[in-house]
């Protein structure tokens, strides 16, 4: 690592390091498993060059300015075979051995493809959209493709699978249902796009309980039915209504979001999503009724539920009960940093200002999150308070989050490089 980058990353550690919180370092009943802050936490086992610089989109020195180029596929795991698959600015999608990070096969789109793909086990198939505006279905094992569903619009996020059905979202705010095995059209829906000022990128689609949840350009949230298509509320949500037309973040209208589904204890099924200029919402999946909204965490792109098995504490005795940690959502702007809140009340637990440039959403690891950040490297953090564990920057920052399984991450640099990152907890 360049003394630049050293540099740069130590100074955004410091920032997380410095969290303010509500509470007690002190061990407590609730207090995670990871708690403590060592040294050489990330440890980098394999790194590969993926992105060739002839066709990158944008110019590796712009480095030099802070203005990263941004590489924003998240890799999909296929535990059980040792593989790796990702895409790339160069228009590739790549099949890599998850051991070494050697290729298996490449295969060229139209366009960058800059979405997670979705694997599916059963029929041995992955699943994966390209700014060329398809979706692609390849066989796993040869990268042979099997259908492309043409959407007109750069398909950007990660498909969603019910039994034989993929649903999923392009950028003219189209939702799409298709047959897995065949990707012939089941139903389709559209929102008119705003006219006006928008963040770029779009929100995917979630699925509960037979029916799909989507965000769009416009500030409107949206539920339907699985079978058909048709609303499943009494009315789409407008989550900019309110919204004050003088604040800087409001000339923003995007929903680009992806709705979280989680378990409200009182409201039973809910949904979290966050407009760019009025805050993050919860809402009821069967009414369609907001529950919560906290206009504090503003400019938020990502968004994701964190919760963490019982355990018993350290120190307690050891016929003591199995204390289960309270759940957090976590959302990261690159304007207001990252912001954890209650999941049942939206109040804030706790927030990390983070330098500029934006931030990926967190993923959770061995008892602690990840999260990638544009211009300073990956950083491994603490859920309780936000305070840094280690980080690392291998140059040119991150703009999408690491695949997890166990203590392995697998994220991809703005540089165009794949890491294999292992996370070694401290002795308890």
């Amino acid at each position: 690592m360049s003394r630049t980058a050293l540099t740069l990353v130590v100074a955004a550690f410091a920032l997380f390091s410095c969290a303010r919180f509500d509470g007690s370092d002190r061990t407590a009943p609730d207090v995670p498993l990871w708690f403590t802050r060592p040294n050489g936490a990330l440890l980098v086992t394999a790194r590969r060059v993926l992105t060739a610089d002839s066709r990158r989109i944008g110019d590796v020195r712009e480095y030099s300015n802070r203005r990263p180029v941004s590489e924003r596929s998240v890799p999909a795991l296929d535990v059980k075979n040792g593989r790796v698959f990702v895409g790339t600015t160069d228009r590739g999608f790549y099949a890599l051995r998850a051991a070494d990070l050697s290729t298996i096969w490449r295969f060229e789109t139209a366009g960058p493809v800059m979405s997670e793909p979705l694997f599916d086990n059963e029929l041995d198939v992955v699943y994966f959209g390209s700014h060329d505006g398809a979706l692609y279905a390849l066989r796993a094992s040869t990268g042979e493709l099997l259908w492309r569903y043409n959407t007109g619009s750069a398909v950007g996020r990660q498909p969603v699978r019910d039994g034989e059905r993929l649903f999923f979202s392009n950028a003219s705010d189209y939702i799409f249902a298709v047959d897995r095995r065949s990707g012939k059209t089941l139903w389709q829906a559209h929102r008119t796009p705003a006219m006006g000022m928008e963040v770029a990128g779009h929100a995917g689609v979630a699925f509960d309980q037979n029916r799909i949840f989507a965000a769009f350009s416009d500030g409107h949230v949206a539920a339907f039915d699985a079978n058909s298509g048709t609303d499943a509320w009494p009315e789409q949500l407008d989550l900019l209504a309110g919204a004050d037309a003088n604040a800087e973040a409001a000339r923003y209208l995007d929903v680009d979001t992806t709705p979280v589904v989680a378990s409200h204890p009182q409201q039973g099924r809910v949904i979290y999503v966050a407009a760019y200029s009025t805050g993050v919402f919860a809402i009821a999946t069967a009414s369609g009724t907001i529950l919560w909204h906290n206009v504090h965490a503003l400019g938020v792109a990502d968004i994701a539920y964190w919760s963490e098995r019982p355990h018993r504490p350290e120190g307690m005795p050891v016929d003591a009960p199995d204390i289960a940690p309270a759940p957090l959502l976590l959302a990261s702007s690159g304007s207001t940093g990252l912001w954890a809140l209650d999941p049942l009340t939206g109040e804030r637990r706790w927030r990390v200002q983070v330098p500029e440039g934006g931030i990926t959403t967190t993923v959770p690891i061995a008892g602690a999150l990840l999260i990638g950040s544009t211009g300073y490297g990956l950083h491994l953090i603490s859920p309780w308070n936000g305070k840094g564990i280690d980080g690392i920057d291998p140059g040119l920052g991150f703009s999408s989050p690491p695949a997890t399984f166990g203590r392995m991450a697998y994220v991809l640099s703005n540089a165009g490089t794949l890491l294999a990152v292992n996370v070694n907890p401290p002795g308890r």
